[in-house]
């Protein structure tokens, strides 16, 4: 392979907001409303999605948000090229089910070929919900990956899955719900090409030993960043459970991402997937200050990262 055909990492965030994107269609709280007022402090931000890639031809989506086709239309390394049919996304890896992961893949559904890769929990989830079959099996093969174990799902990038501590996608959900359970259900994701490495982990409810081994290893990392403060839902009268309840980790406060992590300043770090309510959205804010401080960036929407 000539210098010129090496691999080279490049990671381009397609969505940075969490469920319901920002503005939220019908919130009204205090960054909403700054958004639907086009305050340039706040940036529009739909559902989150990372695309990763090696040669900046084939694109590997992590996570297939909702807001997709969106993306898509606003992104040019996502559009076809050529004559007739085309697309430049060749697989799509799920890191759970919610349905701000998943439901993007419905977009997919025009006969184009590619492949889902995810752990056997997660694909047994899409599987056991037939709406998913208008993404055609017999075109788009679904592909089981056991966590641990290296794969390639495109040529020159190397991905490994990994457990971190989550719960079932709120559509799931049945009695008492475990919020740190540790299994196939929610994982983060090790990827590399040209020897740079990024984990990628848009939803964590703890800090593992194998987690910040992980990110030791990694040049960027972008993390779970959906609420600021444990209690922020509830303080802004938006619902009545904390941070941890819905399997994330408070991005502030006694053993949250700014603490939990801070040994890894050598990293690049990046807050995505980030709630409509959480105030580091805005510009200038004391809490984007705060989290700049501490040596992290907040994710937007076209922000590309070549670690």
């Amino acid at each position: 392979m000539t210098p010129a055909d090496a691999p080279v990492l490049t990671a381009l965030v397609l969505g940075s907001g969490g469920g319901g994107g920002v503005p939220q269609w019908n919130c009204n709280c205090r960054v909403c409303r700054l958004a639907w007022d086009s305050d340039p402090r706040v940036k529009p931000r739909t559902q989150s999605s990372l695309a990763v890639s090696a040669d900046g031809e084939r694109w590997l989506l992590l996570n297939a948000s909702i807001d997709l086709r969106q993306q898509i239309l606003g992104t040019p390394a996502m559009q076809p090229k050529g004559e007739g049919r085309h697309s430049p996304i060749a697989a799509a890896l799920l890191t759970n089910t919610d349905v701000d992961h998943a439901a993007g893949l419905l977009a997919l559904r025009e006969r184009q070929p590619f492949t889902i890769w995810g752990t056997r929990a997660t694909l047994d989830t899409i599987g056991a919900n037939r709406i998913f079959d208008v993404v055609s099996p017999d075109l788009v093969p679904r592909r089981a990956v056991r966590l641990g174990m290296p794969f390639e799902p495109l040529p020159g990038l190397a991905l490994e899955l990994f457990p971190v501590p989550g719960k079932v996608p709120l559509w799931l959900e049945e009695g008492e719900v475990k919020t740190d359970a540790i299994g196939e259900g929610t994982v983060g994701v090790a990827v590399e090409a040209g020897g740079r490495r990024l984990v990628y982990a848009p939803g964590c409810a703890g800090v593992t030993d194998d987690l910040h081994k992980r990110i030791e290893k990694a040049h960027a990392l972008f993390f779970d960043g959906t609420l600021f403060t444990d209690d922020e839902m509830i303080v802004n009268g938006l619902g009545d459970k904390t941070s941890r309840r819905m399997g994330h980790m408070p991005v502030s406060g006694p053993g949250g991402t700014l603490e939990g992590l801070a040994r890894h300043a050598h990293v690049r770090r990046i807050l995505i997937h980030i709630n409509n309510s959480n105030p580091i959205l805005v510009e200038g804010s004391p809490e984007e200050q705060h989290v700049k401080a501490a040596g992290w960036e907040v994710a937007y929407d076209g922000m590309e990262v070549a670690p």
